[in-house]
């Protein structure tokens, strides 16, 4: 039976990668914070921001939903034809 290699993350790229969204986050939010534009403009902005990051997560989401799907099915076919190649014996004489 093969099984493939499913790649896992190391700590040290989850912990990037968690940094590099936060600071890149925390940096535009600060920028909207302090530009010298009325309130308004700035809570447009700031809405703007939370709507592209929940649609940035809600596509990662709906990615990675869609690759596990059809892993998951890959892995039905594949343990169905391993199971009908076991029962198989080709040197079975029929009607004997």
């Amino acid at each position: 039976m093969t099984t493939s290699v499913q790649p896992r993350t190391t700590s040290a790229y989850y912990v990037q990668a968690i940094a590099s969204f936060a600071l890149s986050g925390g940096s535009l939010a600060i920028g909207i914070a302090y530009l010298p534009v009325s309130a308004w403009m700035r809570a447009f902005l700031a809405l703007g921001l939370l709507y592209v990051t929940t649609s940035a997560f809600t596509l990662a989401k709906v990615i990675r939903d869609r690759q596990e799907s059809t892993e998951i099915v890959t892995r039905v076919d594949q343990a169905r034809l391993e199971k009908l190649l076991a029962e198989h014996d080709p040197f079975k004489v029929e009607g004997v």
